[in-house]
């Protein structure tokens, strides 16, 4: 299990969100509606703070992003890599074999 955020897809956040150095966006899991992921009827939402035990992170420009403890089984099966698409970050879930 890997998770990687891109340069590109976080100075991505980094605007799109007004973040400074030091802050934490946390992907989320949710049953309806959001990112869609390699689970089926599983998404992610996306917020920014500090909430929860951190399961896994990657620190890129300054800015935290994680999973919390409690999500981590999300990644269990998947390295995940949050890149930039064309006009919004995109997630790429690659199995892990």
């Amino acid at each position: 299990m890997a998770f990687t955020v891109t340069e590109e897809a976080a100075a991505w956040y980094i605007n799109e969100m007004s973040l400074d150095s030091g802050d934490y966006v946390h992907f989320f899991v949710k049953l309806y509606g959001g990112i869609p992921t390699a689970h089926p009827n599983y998404f992610l939402g996306v917020s920014v703070g500090k909430d929860g035990e951190i399961g896994t992170s990657d620190i890129v420009k300054g800015i935290t992003f994680y999973f919390t403890q409690q999500d981590k089984w999300f990644l269990e099966d998947f390295d995940l890599k949050v890149d930039m698409g064309e006009e919004e970050a995109i997630f790429d879930f690659t199995p892990i074999e």
